[in-house]
């Protein structure tokens, strides 16, 4: 009889658990929470020459940063010349103001 009774016990505790994991969640509220992950920037690679170099450059765009750079390959020393990044915004801004300046003087 004590093994009946200890067989009833275990499995009337492996049924509230079983019906407390099953209302718990349901009692809390559903909310959504996105991940704030940092995407990658966006990179716009654009190959190109210029006047006074025997090799090819690539301009690099980092569209989310608003920053461009240049990549040269040297054969002859067998490295990359990477040229500083330029900020994109303070360029357009200082062209803005010359095209401004130039309507003005018509």
């Amino acid at each position: 009889m004590a093994m009946k009774s200890r067989i009833t016990w275990c499995l009337i505790g492996i049924n509230i658990a079983l019906l407390a994991m099953f209302v718990f969640p349901r009692i809390r509220p559903n909310t959504a929470v996105a991940q704030r992950a940092e995407r990658p920037a966006d990179y716009i690679l654009i190959p190109g020459t210029v006047l006074g170099l025997d090799r090819g450059i690539v301009y690099v765009i980092d569209s989310s940063n608003g920053q461009m750079s240049a990549l040269a390959y040297d054969d002859a020393a067998g490295r990359l010349g990477v040229m500083p990044p330029t900020d994109l915004l303070r360029v357009f801004e200082a062209a803005q103001d010359v095209g401004a300046g130039a309507k003005r003087r018509k």
